[in-house]
Parts: C-alpha cells; sequence; structure tokens
C-alpha cells in the first residue's frame, strides 16, 4: 500500500508517468477498507496464522490477499482514460480487465448491479460478498475487486484477482458473533465470489496473469507499455509511508 501511495505522490508531482502495477503479497494480508471499522478484523486469529493486517486508502471492504494478482493504476485524471467520474473511469479500465480474463478464458462480465449500488448497500465485512455496480463477475460471482481514491489530482484503483485456492479462508479472521455466524458468511462468500481455478482446467500462474493483464492494458486502452521499476524517490517515499503509516497503529486503528 506505502508503494501505490508513492507512486501516486511521483505522479502528482510530474515526476513520474502515468502507471500500471502489478504485484503480489507475502505473506497472506487483511486489507481493510479506507473507512472500515477495525473492529471487523480478529487480530488474534490473524497473528496465528502469521497473516499481516493494513488499511488500504480506497474504500470498501476486507480483502484477503494471498494466491491472487493484484494491479494498481495510478495516473492524472487529466489523462483521458482516467478523466470523468468515478464510474465512468472505472468502466473504461474495466475494458482490459475484462479482455485480460477473456485471454485467460475466463467468460467474465461487467453488467449493472442494482443491488450493489451505493455506499451502503450491505452491512457485509468481505469485499467480495457483493458486486458492487458494474463490478466484474462470472455467471453472476465476483471475480475482481476493485476500489478507486483520488488525491492531488490523481487517480489511484486498485484490485485484485484471485487465481486459486478457497475464498472462505477470509471469514477465519473476521469478528462474528459465534460461530455458526462466521460458517454462514462463508457458505454465503462461496455463492457469491469465485477464483479463475473454478473455470479453468489449471489455474494460471502469477506470470501468466500478470502477462494477460499487460497485453490487455496495451490493447484495451491503446497504450505502449514500457517496464521499469521504482525511482529512488518512490522507494524513500514507499519505504517512509510504511513506517509511518500503514504500519503504524494510528492508521490501521483509526477506524
Amino acid at each position: 500500500m506505502a508503494v501505490d501511495e508513492a507512486i501516486l505522490e511521483a505522479v502528482a508531482s510530474g515526476a513520474s508517468p502515468t502507471t500500471l502495477r502489478l504485484y503480489a503479497w507475502a505473506p497472506p494480508c487483511l486489507s481493510l477498507g479506507y473507512a472500515q471499522s477495525i473492529n471487523d478484523a480478529d487480530r488474534q486469529r490473524l497473528a496465528a496464522r502469521g497473516w499481516h493486517l493494513v488499511r488500504r486508502p480506497t474504500g470498501g471492504r476486507a480483502i484477503l490477499h494471498t494466491d491472487e494478482l493484484t494491479y494498481s493504476v495510478i495516473g492524472s485524471q487529466d489523462e483521458p482514460r482516467l478523466s470523468g467520474s468515478v464510474l465512468e473511469s472505472y468502466q473504461r479500465l474495466s475494458q482490459a480487465l475484462l479482455l485480460a480474463l477473456h485471454a485467460l478464458g475466463i467468460p467474465a462480465q461487467a453488467e449493472p448491479n442494482p443491488e450493489g449500488a451505493g455506499e451502503n448497500r450491505l452491512p457485509a465485512a468481505v469485499c467480495f460478498e457483493v458486486p458492487s455496480n458494474y463490478e466484474i463477475t462470472v455467471h453472476g460471482r465476483k471475480i475482481i475487486g476493485s476500489a478507486q481514491a483520488r488525491r492531488k489530482g490523481v487517480v489511484l484503483q486498485h484490485g485484485s484477482f484471485p487465481l486459486y485456492g478457497d475464498l472462505r479462508r477470509i471469514t477465519q479472521v473476521l469478528t462474528f458473533a459465534d460461530e455458526n455466524t462466521r460458517a454462514q458468511a462463508a457458505e454465503r462468500l462461496k455463492s457469491r465470489a469465485t477464483t479463475a481455478q473454478e473455470f479453468l482446467a489449471s489455474p494460471p500462474t502469477w506470470e501468466q496473469a500478470a502477462q494477460a493483464f499487460c497485453l490487455a492494458f496495451a490493447q484495451a486502452l491503446n497504450l505502449e507499455l514500457m517496464p521499469g521499476t521504482l525511482s529512488a524517490e518512490e522507494l524513500e517515499l514507499a519505504r517512509r509511508l510504511e513506517v509511518e503509516k500503514y504500519a503504524n497503529p494510528s492508521w490501521t486503528e483509526r477506524v
């Protein structure tokens, strides 16, 4: 999360270009949305598994980051592909996300979902439990969870694409009134979310998924992608943000 914000700051200052970043998490990490209560996370259960906890700079609900490809797109709001409202820019980026999934053999789509419209759609702690409006699904089950933030004239959109594994694992590190409620949440999540593995004979590797994302973003958005690494300034800021913000209880426990 610190790296995503460091890139945002560099783009805002004009030091870095619009950036597509693809990454993974080790060890597994539970991320909470910007305004989500810290009480949704069961920190004792997280510690017992050796999993980390972080708060995202974007909204939405909890995601367990493991066995996935995570993407972020960071660029100026003046960039035509990111201009307009949150929904307008999201729908443009979704063209690339859909093309990537189709290239991998996954019959994904993005359609209106009145149930998922609005910030107060359902009191669910899990991001993947209810697809948002125009979120990417396969046969009605969410397969990519995305969120967006805007600061200093810059758009940051990042999202999670689960490649394989049991999505119900997240319920083991969230707070529930009792074990029956936990079990019900796990089964509800299974019926509403999915992974690449469920639609393919074998799930793509992270590298295969990343290649599909790169090709799809280039094709769908008419881009020429140039491979790169973090600048010295981005790396220094990311390290500072990690210590001062994302690993700091004052940020993680802010809500």
